[in-house]
Protein backbone atom coordinates (compact mmCIF):
# COMPACT_ATOMS: atom_id res chain seq x y z
CA UNK A 1 0.00 0.00 0.00
CA UNK A 2 1.49 3.44 -0.92
CA UNK A 3 -1.00 5.51 1.14
CA UNK A 4 -3.01 4.87 4.35
CA UNK A 5 -5.44 7.12 5.45
CA UNK A 6 -5.65 8.57 9.46
CA UNK A 7 -9.01 9.61 11.61
CA UNK A 8 -7.25 13.10 11.94
CA UNK A 9 -3.95 14.47 12.93
CA UNK A 10 -2.25 15.53 15.81
CA UNK A 11 -5.84 17.14 17.14
CA UNK A 12 -9.54 15.93 15.68
CA UNK A 13 -9.93 19.57 14.03
CA UNK A 14 -6.55 18.55 11.72
CA UNK A 15 -7.59 16.95 8.76
CA UNK A 16 -7.18 15.81 6.03
CA UNK A 17 -4.12 12.73 7.25
CA UNK A 18 -1.97 10.15 6.03
CA UNK A 19 1.11 8.59 5.98
CA UNK A 20 3.00 7.56 2.38
CA UNK A 21 6.62 7.50 1.21
CA UNK A 22 7.77 10.66 -0.62
CA UNK A 23 9.14 9.14 -3.52
CA UNK A 24 5.69 6.60 -4.50
CA UNK A 25 7.22 3.47 -3.00
CA UNK A 26 4.90 1.14 -1.17
CA UNK A 27 4.85 1.78 2.67
CA UNK A 28 6.89 -0.46 4.98
CA UNK A 29 3.97 -0.89 7.37
CA UNK A 30 0.53 -2.93 7.10
CA UNK A 31 -2.78 -1.66 9.31
CA UNK A 32 -3.74 -5.29 10.34
CA UNK A 33 -7.06 -3.60 12.55
CA UNK A 34 -8.33 -0.94 13.52
CA UNK A 35 -7.56 2.83 12.02
CA UNK A 36 -4.59 4.32 13.75
CA UNK A 37 -4.28 8.10 14.00
CA UNK A 38 -1.12 10.27 13.31
CA UNK A 39 0.09 10.05 17.20
CA UNK A 40 -0.39 6.28 16.77
CA UNK A 41 1.91 5.88 13.69
CA UNK A 42 4.24 8.81 15.43
CA UNK A 43 4.48 6.64 18.46
CA UNK A 44 4.61 3.09 16.85
CA UNK A 45 7.55 4.02 14.34
CA UNK A 46 9.65 5.60 16.81
CA UNK A 47 9.05 2.70 19.80
CA UNK A 48 9.96 0.12 16.48
CA UNK A 49 13.15 2.04 16.02
CA UNK A 50 13.75 1.39 19.81
CA UNK A 51 13.03 -2.45 20.07
CA UNK A 52 14.74 -2.98 16.82
CA UNK A 53 17.86 -1.45 18.10
CA UNK A 54 17.66 -3.17 21.76
CA UNK A 55 17.83 -6.23 19.91
CA UNK A 56 20.25 -6.05 17.87
CA UNK A 57 22.63 -4.58 20.93
CA UNK A 58 21.45 -7.70 23.29
CA UNK A 59 20.44 -10.45 20.95
CA UNK A 60 17.31 -10.62 23.27
CA UNK A 61 13.34 -10.11 22.62
CA UNK A 62 12.47 -6.37 23.64
CA UNK A 63 9.50 -4.74 24.06
CA UNK A 64 8.30 -0.45 24.68
CA UNK A 65 5.42 1.07 26.04
CA UNK A 66 5.23 4.32 24.61
CA UNK A 67 3.29 7.32 24.76
CA UNK A 68 2.75 10.83 23.48
CA UNK A 69 6.33 10.05 21.44
CA UNK A 70 8.12 8.78 24.14
CA UNK A 71 9.32 5.40 26.18
CA UNK A 72 7.32 5.06 29.57
CA UNK A 73 8.81 2.14 29.64
CA UNK A 74 11.54 -0.50 27.61
CA UNK A 75 13.10 -3.69 28.73
CA UNK A 76 14.91 -6.93 27.12
CA UNK A 77 12.91 -10.11 27.78
CA UNK A 78 14.23 -11.71 31.21
CA UNK A 79 11.87 -13.66 33.37
CA UNK A 80 10.67 -12.22 35.90
CA UNK A 81 11.16 -12.70 39.61
CA UNK A 82 8.07 -13.42 41.96
CA UNK A 83 7.91 -10.29 43.64
CA UNK A 84 8.19 -8.15 39.90
CA UNK A 85 5.22 -10.38 38.40
CA UNK A 86 3.54 -9.17 41.27
CA UNK A 87 4.37 -5.46 41.17
CA UNK A 88 3.55 -5.35 37.16
CA UNK A 89 -0.03 -7.51 38.06
CA UNK A 90 0.86 -10.32 35.85
CA UNK A 91 2.06 -12.45 38.31
CA UNK A 92 -1.37 -14.86 37.42
CA UNK A 93 -0.26 -15.47 33.71
CA UNK A 94 0.38 -18.79 32.73
CA UNK A 95 3.00 -19.45 30.91
CA UNK A 96 4.63 -16.40 31.35
CA UNK A 97 7.89 -17.84 31.95
CA UNK A 98 8.18 -19.15 28.85
CA UNK A 99 7.74 -16.24 26.64
CA UNK A 100 10.57 -13.92 26.74
CA UNK A 101 9.07 -11.58 24.63
CA UNK A 102 5.59 -11.34 27.12
CA UNK A 103 8.34 -10.87 30.18
CA UNK A 104 9.89 -7.98 27.98
CA UNK A 105 6.20 -6.26 27.40
CA UNK A 106 5.35 -7.22 31.38
CA UNK A 107 8.69 -5.43 32.36
CA UNK A 108 8.08 -2.64 29.69
CA UNK A 109 4.47 -2.22 30.78
CA UNK A 110 5.47 -2.25 34.55
CA UNK A 111 7.81 0.15 34.71
CA UNK A 112 5.31 3.22 34.72
CA UNK A 113 1.86 1.65 34.51
CA UNK A 114 0.54 5.03 35.43
CA UNK A 115 2.09 6.83 32.22
CA UNK A 116 1.68 3.35 30.21
CA UNK A 117 -2.04 3.71 30.56
CA UNK A 118 -3.52 4.12 26.65
CA UNK A 119 0.31 3.41 25.31
CA UNK A 120 1.03 2.07 22.00
CA UNK A 121 3.30 -1.07 22.06
CA UNK A 122 6.32 -2.01 20.08
CA UNK A 123 7.76 -5.65 19.80
CA UNK A 124 10.77 -6.35 18.17
CA UNK A 125 9.94 -10.42 17.42
CA UNK A 126 6.56 -11.83 16.15
CA UNK A 127 3.59 -11.46 19.05
CA UNK A 128 2.61 -14.84 20.56
CA UNK A 129 -0.15 -15.68 22.23
CA UNK A 130 0.76 -15.26 25.95
CA UNK A 131 1.67 -11.69 25.09
CA UNK A 132 -1.37 -11.04 23.03
CA UNK A 133 -3.08 -11.96 26.32
CA UNK A 134 -1.18 -9.86 27.86
CA UNK A 135 -2.00 -6.71 25.73
CA UNK A 136 -5.63 -7.25 25.37
CA UNK A 137 -6.12 -6.82 29.32
CA UNK A 138 -4.44 -3.35 29.75
CA UNK A 139 -5.61 -0.55 28.45
CA UNK A 140 -3.44 0.97 25.40
CA UNK A 141 -3.80 2.70 21.53
CA UNK A 142 -2.00 -0.36 19.53
CA UNK A 143 0.54 -2.86 18.90
CA UNK A 144 3.79 -2.73 16.42
CA UNK A 145 5.34 -5.51 15.87
CA UNK A 146 7.22 -7.76 12.53
CA UNK A 147 4.53 -10.46 12.30
CA UNK A 148 1.84 -11.99 14.82
CA UNK A 149 0.42 -15.50 15.39
CA UNK A 150 -2.58 -16.42 14.19
CA UNK A 151 -4.31 -17.19 17.65
CA UNK A 152 -2.46 -13.86 18.38
CA UNK A 153 -4.06 -11.88 16.25
CA UNK A 154 -7.70 -13.03 15.99
CA UNK A 155 -7.06 -12.57 19.69
CA UNK A 156 -5.96 -8.81 19.28
CA UNK A 157 -8.77 -7.95 16.68
CA UNK A 158 -11.23 -8.97 19.73
CA UNK A 159 -9.92 -6.01 21.84
CA UNK A 160 -11.70 -2.34 22.15
CA UNK A 161 -15.16 -4.21 20.61
CA UNK A 162 -12.85 -4.72 17.31
CA UNK A 163 -11.33 -1.53 16.55
CA UNK A 164 -8.35 -2.07 18.18
CA UNK A 165 -4.85 -0.73 15.97
CA UNK A 166 -2.57 -3.65 15.03
CA UNK A 167 0.37 -2.77 12.73
CA UNK A 168 3.13 -5.06 10.95
CA UNK A 169 5.94 -3.46 9.76
CA UNK A 170 8.42 -4.85 7.87
CA UNK A 171 11.67 -6.28 9.58
CA UNK A 172 13.79 -5.57 7.07
CA UNK A 173 13.27 -1.37 5.96
CA UNK A 174 15.84 0.52 6.60
CA UNK A 175 15.01 4.41 6.27
CA UNK A 176 16.61 6.49 4.11
CA UNK A 177 20.24 8.52 4.79
CA UNK A 178 18.44 11.84 4.77
CA UNK A 179 14.82 12.69 7.07
CA UNK A 180 12.95 15.76 6.23
CA UNK A 181 9.94 17.39 7.74
CA UNK A 182 7.90 20.19 7.86
CA UNK A 183 7.14 23.02 10.50
CA UNK A 184 4.91 25.63 9.80
CA UNK A 185 5.25 24.95 5.92
CA UNK A 186 9.61 25.36 6.07
CA UNK A 187 11.60 21.77 5.07
CA UNK A 188 13.49 21.01 7.31
CA UNK A 189 16.63 18.26 6.73
CA UNK A 190 18.84 15.72 8.19
CA UNK A 191 20.81 12.57 8.10
CA UNK A 192 18.55 9.87 10.19
CA UNK A 193 20.64 9.32 13.62
CA UNK A 194 21.78 6.06 11.92
CA UNK A 195 24.52 6.06 15.40
CA UNK A 196 24.85 2.47 16.65
CA UNK A 197 24.65 2.50 20.31
CA UNK A 198 27.17 -0.86 21.47
CA UNK A 199 29.55 -1.09 24.71
CA UNK A 200 32.07 0.28 22.73
CA UNK A 201 30.81 4.27 24.06
CA UNK A 202 31.53 3.10 27.49
CA UNK A 203 35.38 2.89 27.48
CA UNK A 204 36.13 5.87 28.82
CA UNK A 205 35.59 5.99 32.75
CA UNK A 206 36.43 8.90 33.92
CA UNK A 207 36.14 8.53 37.69
CA UNK A 208 38.51 6.91 40.50
CA UNK A 209 35.48 3.66 40.11
CA UNK A 210 36.30 1.82 37.32
CA UNK A 211 34.52 -1.77 38.39
CA UNK A 212 31.71 -1.22 35.47
CA UNK A 213 30.27 -4.94 35.28
CA UNK A 214 28.49 -6.76 32.11
CA UNK A 215 25.33 -5.88 33.81
CA UNK A 216 25.79 -2.15 34.42
CA UNK A 217 27.10 -2.51 30.39
CA UNK A 218 23.84 -3.62 29.79
CA UNK A 219 21.77 -1.91 31.74
CA UNK A 220 23.94 1.70 30.69
CA UNK A 221 23.37 0.51 27.36
CA UNK A 222 18.73 -0.29 27.91
CA UNK A 223 19.05 3.38 28.97
CA UNK A 224 20.96 5.01 26.00
CA UNK A 225 19.23 3.33 23.01
CA UNK A 226 15.35 4.33 24.78
CA UNK A 227 17.22 7.62 25.58
CA UNK A 228 17.81 7.84 21.32
CA UNK A 229 14.31 7.91 20.70
CA UNK A 230 12.64 9.74 24.00
CA UNK A 231 12.09 13.53 23.53
CA UNK A 232 14.95 15.65 24.97
CA UNK A 233 15.96 16.61 27.23
CA UNK A 234 16.14 13.18 28.98
CA UNK A 235 17.55 10.81 31.26
CA UNK A 236 17.03 7.05 31.71
CA UNK A 237 16.86 5.08 35.37
CA UNK A 238 17.70 1.28 34.20
CA UNK A 239 17.96 -1.74 36.38
CA UNK A 240 18.17 -5.48 35.54
CA UNK A 241 17.84 -5.40 31.79
CA UNK A 242 14.92 -2.57 31.98
CA UNK A 243 14.05 0.99 32.26
CA UNK A 244 12.71 1.82 35.84
CA UNK A 245 12.42 5.61 34.93
CA UNK A 246 12.61 8.11 32.07
CA UNK A 247 12.45 11.79 32.24
CA UNK A 248 11.69 13.18 28.90
CA UNK A 249 10.78 16.46 26.92
CA UNK A 250 12.02 18.23 30.30
CA UNK A 251 12.90 22.11 29.84
CA UNK A 252 15.98 21.68 33.18
CA UNK A 253 18.35 18.48 33.10
CA UNK A 254 17.80 18.31 37.06
CA UNK A 255 14.10 18.55 36.23
CA UNK A 256 14.66 15.36 34.27
CA UNK A 257 16.81 13.60 37.04
CA UNK A 258 13.79 14.15 39.15
CA UNK A 259 11.39 12.96 37.43
CA UNK A 260 13.30 10.11 35.83
CA UNK A 261 14.29 9.36 39.91
CA UNK A 262 10.87 9.99 41.61
CA UNK A 263 9.65 7.19 38.74
CA UNK A 264 12.90 4.75 39.38
CA UNK A 265 11.99 4.77 43.36
CA UNK A 266 8.50 4.65 42.71
CA UNK A 267 8.97 1.29 40.58
CA UNK A 268 11.28 -0.38 43.24
CA UNK A 269 8.82 0.66 46.43
CA UNK A 270 5.92 -1.29 44.32
CA UNK A 271 8.26 -4.42 45.03
CA UNK A 272 7.78 -3.25 49.16
CA UNK A 273 6.04 -5.63 51.16
CA UNK A 274 3.50 -3.43 52.18
CA UNK A 275 2.70 -2.71 48.83
CA UNK A 276 2.64 -6.00 47.51
CA UNK A 277 -0.07 -7.08 49.74
CA UNK A 278 -1.92 -4.31 49.59
CA UNK A 279 -5.68 -5.41 51.19
CA UNK A 280 -7.32 -4.39 47.59
CA UNK A 281 -11.19 -4.79 46.64
CA UNK A 282 -12.24 -6.85 44.39
CA UNK A 283 -14.05 -4.70 41.95
CA UNK A 284 -11.12 -1.98 41.84
CA UNK A 285 -9.76 -2.43 38.22
CA UNK A 286 -5.85 -2.54 37.45
CA UNK A 287 -6.09 1.26 36.32
CA UNK A 288 -7.41 2.37 39.70
CA UNK A 289 -5.15 0.26 41.85
CA UNK A 290 -2.10 1.81 39.57
CA UNK A 291 -3.87 4.73 40.72
CA UNK A 292 -3.94 3.77 44.81
CA UNK A 293 -0.79 2.52 44.92
CA UNK A 294 0.64 5.57 43.34
CA UNK A 295 -1.00 7.90 45.92
CA UNK A 296 -0.25 5.37 48.57
CA UNK A 297 3.59 5.14 47.67
CA UNK A 298 3.44 8.91 47.15
CA UNK A 299 0.63 10.54 48.82
CA UNK A 300 0.14 13.08 46.22
CA UNK A 301 -3.57 14.38 46.03
CA UNK A 302 -4.98 12.16 49.05
CA UNK A 303 -3.87 9.97 52.06
CA UNK A 304 -5.35 6.52 50.89
CA UNK A 305 -5.15 5.42 54.37
CA UNK A 306 -6.67 7.76 56.13
CA UNK A 307 -10.22 7.27 57.09
CA UNK A 308 -12.97 7.80 54.55
CA UNK A 309 -10.41 7.23 51.97
CA UNK A 310 -9.54 3.29 52.44
CA UNK A 311 -12.90 2.05 52.46
CA UNK A 312 -12.80 3.39 49.07
CA UNK A 313 -10.51 1.16 48.02
CA UNK A 314 -8.98 -1.65 50.64
CA UNK A 315 -11.12 -4.63 52.57
CA UNK A 316 -9.75 -3.17 55.76
CA UNK A 317 -7.37 -0.35 56.65
CA UNK A 318 -3.54 -0.78 55.69
CA UNK A 319 -0.84 0.34 57.77
CA UNK A 320 0.95 3.81 56.01
CA UNK A 321 3.60 3.15 54.38
CA UNK A 322 6.54 5.50 56.50
CA UNK A 323 8.70 7.76 55.09
CA UNK A 324 11.30 6.07 57.09
CA UNK A 325 10.43 3.09 55.96
CA UNK A 326 10.33 4.77 52.23
CA UNK A 327 13.85 6.39 52.91
CA UNK A 328 15.60 2.96 54.58
CA UNK A 329 14.00 0.59 51.52
CA UNK A 330 15.71 3.29 48.95
CA UNK A 331 18.55 3.66 50.57
CA UNK A 332 19.36 -0.55 50.28
CA UNK A 333 19.32 -0.34 46.61
CA UNK A 334 22.53 -0.02 44.70
CA UNK A 335 23.82 -0.57 40.88
CA UNK A 336 21.35 1.28 39.17
CA UNK A 337 22.16 3.08 36.34
CA UNK A 338 21.77 6.26 34.63
CA UNK A 339 22.22 7.32 31.33
CA UNK A 340 21.83 11.05 30.29
CA UNK A 341 21.06 12.39 26.55
CA UNK A 342 23.41 15.46 26.91
CA UNK A 343 25.92 16.38 29.50
CA UNK A 344 24.96 16.88 33.23
CA UNK A 345 25.74 20.58 33.71
CA UNK A 346 26.35 20.41 37.51
CA UNK A 347 26.82 18.00 40.11
CA UNK A 348 23.14 18.25 41.70
CA UNK A 349 21.90 15.74 39.11
CA UNK A 350 24.71 12.95 40.36
CA UNK A 351 23.57 14.35 44.34
CA UNK A 352 19.77 13.05 43.01
CA UNK A 353 20.84 10.06 41.31
CA UNK A 354 22.63 8.82 44.35
CA UNK A 355 19.27 9.12 46.05
CA UNK A 356 17.98 6.64 43.90
CA UNK A 357 20.26 3.88 44.33
CA UNK A 358 22.61 4.61 41.13
CA UNK A 359 26.57 3.32 40.58
CA UNK A 360 26.62 3.81 36.99
CA UNK A 361 26.52 6.65 34.98
CA UNK A 362 26.62 7.42 31.34
CA UNK A 363 26.48 10.71 29.65
CA UNK A 364 28.20 12.33 26.92
CA UNK A 365 30.13 15.11 29.16
CA UNK A 366 31.43 18.13 27.80
CA UNK A 367 30.53 20.79 30.14
CA UNK A 368 32.84 23.02 31.86
CA UNK A 369 31.95 21.23 35.33
CA UNK A 370 32.72 17.99 34.30
CA UNK A 371 35.30 18.14 37.21
CA UNK A 372 32.30 19.05 39.26
CA UNK A 373 30.72 16.27 38.06
CA UNK A 374 33.22 13.86 38.35
CA UNK A 375 34.17 14.77 41.97
CA UNK A 376 29.93 14.26 42.89
CA UNK A 377 31.01 10.95 41.43
CA UNK A 378 33.91 10.09 43.44
CA UNK A 379 32.26 10.99 46.81
CA UNK A 380 29.58 8.29 46.13
CA UNK A 381 32.16 5.88 44.37
CA UNK A 382 30.22 6.04 41.42
CA UNK A 383 31.35 4.88 37.80
CA UNK A 384 31.15 6.91 35.62
CA UNK A 385 31.95 7.13 31.61
CA UNK A 386 31.81 9.81 28.72
CA UNK A 387 30.41 8.76 25.55
CA UNK A 388 30.86 11.88 23.58
CA UNK A 389 27.68 11.61 21.85
CA UNK A 390 24.39 13.36 22.48
CA UNK A 391 21.11 11.82 21.77
CA UNK A 392 18.39 14.74 21.34
CA UNK A 393 15.58 13.45 19.77
CA UNK A 394 12.70 15.40 18.50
Amino acid sequence: MKEIQLKYGCNPNQKPSAIYMNDGSELPVEVLNGRPGYINFLDALNSWQLVRELKQATGLPCAASFKHVSPAGAAIGRVLTDKQKKACFVDDVDGLDDSLLACAYARARGTDRLSSYGDFIALSDRCDLTTARLIRREVSDGVIAPDYDEDALALLRKKKSGNYNVIKIDPDYICAPIETKQVYGITFQQGHNDYQITSDLLQEIVTDNKELTDEARLDLIVALITLKYTQSNSVAYAYDGQTTGVGAGQQSRIHCTRLAGSKSDTWFLRQHEKVLNLPFRKDLSRAERDNVIDGYINKYEMDVTADGNWQKFFTERPEELTQKEIREYLDSLDNVALGSDAFFPFGDNIERAHASGVRYVAQPGGSIRDDNVIETCNRYGMVMCFTHIRLFHH
